[in-house]
């Protein structure tokens, strides 16, 4: 851990303050500096900060240095922040506090990231970030398809972490006080962006936040053709790091929703370019 804690640590404040007796064994405790301090106490007593939050975050990570260092700068940042240090707290975390986001370890004791994450999508669309020092493919398309919205791997800057985090936000609506309504409609189908849901033949279908995204993006330019590369850029945002199969998943995920639901439209494969949202005439 103490490699894919160094280059967080370092973005953070590069661990240059004395160590005092709050400070873990390997100092980075120290990477809040002086200022953070009056928040840090603020936010704690709950009064005499008056900032409004941005959003309230759940970071559930073994990794006490990880969780604190991610919980200062996410303060920081005007972010309510709750931990858990192993995956059965998280999921009573998530229960009790009905966060905006999920920061997701996948190696955590009791109960491992891939099984929090199934059980937060049998009851919540809530987004969720995996973060996690397994980078192989095979765990990220596995973190995807078991509803995950973004994938990040340690070692990290933390102002990647922020921004994936506005980004998702975003495109969830989390932080949108307008009033008009974003929907799309077809025969039995219809993609509310404001309420975020999804219905089929009238039945209101448990959806994550990236796949409706994506359906609402292609559903919105009907019959326009779009390259992995274009839906990439264009739903998950320049943030993004990953590579074209993150669509492919996401695709497969929504046929398996709306398949046969009607004949006047489909998600379509366009052979060697990319996708669309047919509607025949």
């Amino acid at each position: 851990m103490v490699f894919s804690l160094n280059p967080l640590c370092y973005n953070i404040g590069k661990c240059r303050r004395k160590r005092n007796k709050n400070d873990g064994p390997d100092g980075c405790a120290a990477a809040a500096s002086s200022e953070d301090e009056p928040l840090r106490k603020d936010k704690r007593r709950g009064n005499g900060a008056n900032l409004m939050s941005m959003g309230k975050i759940l970071v559930a990570d073994d990794d006490q240095n990880i969780a604190e260092l991610l919980r200062l700068y996410l303060e920081k940042e005007g972010y309510t922040v709750v931990v858990a240090s192993d995956g059965e707290m998280a999921i009573e975390r998530f229960n009790a506090e009905n966060p905006d986001i999920v920061l997701l370890d996948i190696m955590m004791p009791k109960l491992d990231g891939w099984q929090v994450c199934r059980d937060i999508r049998k009851k919540s669309n809530c987004p969720i970030i995996m973060i996690t020092a397994k980078g192989e493919t095979f765990d990220k398309v596995l973190g995807l398809e078991l509803g995950a919205d973004d994938y990040v791997v340690k070692p990290f800057d933390a102002k990647e972490i922020i921004a994936r985090i506005k980004a998702v936000m975003r495109r969830t609506g989390k932080t949108s006080s307008g009033s008009d309504t974003k929907e799309v409609s077809y025969d039995k189908l219809v993609v509310n962006m404001t309420k975020y849901e999804l219905k089929v033949d009238g039945k209101v279908v448990d959806t994550p936040p990236k796949e409706l995204e994506l359906l609402y993006h292609l559903a919105s330019n009907p019959n326009r053709v779009y390259t992995r590369d274009q839906l990439l850029n264009e739903v998950w945002g320049f943030e993004y790091y990953g590579d074209s199969r993150t669509v492919d998943v996401h695709v497969k995920r929504l046929r398996e929703k709306l398949e046969g639901v009607s004949d006047k439209w489909c998600l379509k494969t366009v052979w060697g370019v990319g996708y669309k949202f047919e509607v025949k005439e």
